[in-house]
């Protein structure tokens, strides 16, 4: 793995650089939040940020795509496909939990038996660099209990650490390696940067305050689904959905067909096991009537189902859902009460 050092002053001018060669998206001020979006002429990515409000899988898994389009005439339906091919790109200043969700995503979508072209299509071509948490975190964030670090390569092809003046720069993938070659002649780290990151990332690690028993609880779930417990949790919901739209590893969608005249499209669109309509059959009868049995479907998914099907945890502790939720629902509370059962 290449280890180079990039001088603080100079990351700008590269970034620069690079999105003049392809499109990068990258952390910016938006009013009062930071959000992911593709930087223009004159746009500097912000690095002094705890995290974004929209967690990064929109760009591979967007909130509307087009799947294919359709012609209808007299004597048969012509497809043309989807709104063509994606392109390369930088995803940058991705926190580590959200490359990681990117690992989770893929358990979903690229495994052997299913495949999904549109996201495989746009993380092939997407190199991903990273930006390790250095500084102090939100309250909110747990992503030591859940299988992460505020210094974890999981998910990225290049890690950026801040070491004062320089960031220290691993190209950990060929994809990353890639890159190195695109940003010019940078001068290679010394064994005194490998030692300063170890003390960084324990430091770090230190900083995560917030910590559930997300493993524990499995044997729980598994016996105790129709416990008296589920009664509770939901009282407050909205049934919202920012809960499912903000987590950087919820997947569930529908599709749905667009027609004006002869011409239509199939478009893919998020959906979520808040909405009354997510499990609503043709024939009327809705499986998870109440709201008791879709907050109990959304812990379970994350903490049982996706553990039997994959092995991991489908939360990398990113606090999203705790932080922004309008009624103040904590899943780390739930799953600390679960574990006290």
């Amino acid at each position: 793995m290449e280890k180079r050092l990039i001088k603080k002053d100079a990351l700008n001018g590269i970034i620069s650089k690079l999105s003049g060669e392809m499109p990068v998206y990258a952390p910016v001020k938006d009013e009062d939040n930071v959000l992911f979006k593709v930087l223009e002429e004159g746009m500097e990515p912000l690095v002094a940020y705890s995290n974004t409000r929209n967690a990064p899988k929109n760009f591979f898994f967007p909130q509307t795509e087009t799947m294919m389009r359709y012609m209808r005439t007299e004597r048969e339906i012509k497809l043309s496909g989807e709104d063509g091919e994606a392109r390369e790109a930088i995803l940058f200043g991705v926190r580590p939990c959200d490359a990681r969700s990117f690992i989770l995503l893929d358990k979903v979508f690229d495994q052997e038996k299913y495949k999904d072209p549109y996201y495989i299509d746009k993380r092939e071509k997407t190199i991903i660099v990273s930006l390790a948490c250095v500084q102090p975190p939100y309250s909110t964030c747990f992503c030591t209990s859940v299988g992460g670090h505020p210094m974890s390569e999981e998910g990225a092809d290049v890690l950026l650490t801040d070491m004062g003046d320089n960031y220290l720069a691993e190209f950990i993938t060929p994809k990353g390696e890639k890159l190195l070659e695109r940003m010019g002649d940078l001068p290679a780290a010394d064994g005194s940067a490998d030692e300063k990151k170890k003390e960084l990332s324990e430091s770090a690690e230190k900083e995560i305050k917030s910590h559930i028993p997300g493993k524990e609880i499995k044997p729980w779930l598994d016996d105790n689904f129709e416990h008296p417990f589920w009664d509770t949790i939901h009282q407050s919901c909205l049934a919202c959905g920012t809960c499912t739209y903000l987590c950087p590893t919820c997947h569930c969608f529908d599709i749905s067909d667009e027609v004006k005249g002869s011409d239509g499209k199939r478009i893919r669109t998020w959906d979520s096991c808040m909405y009354w309509l997510f499990t609503q059959e043709t024939s009327g009868h809705n499986p998870r009537p109440s709201q008791k049995q879709r907050w109990r479907q959304r812990l379970m998914h994350k903490f049982k189902y996706f553990v039997d099907n994959f092995d991991e945890i489908a939360c990398v502790g990113c606090g999203r859902c705790v932080r922004y939720c309008p009624v103040n629902i904590d899943i780390r509370k739930i799953v600390t009460d679960i574990s006290k059962l």
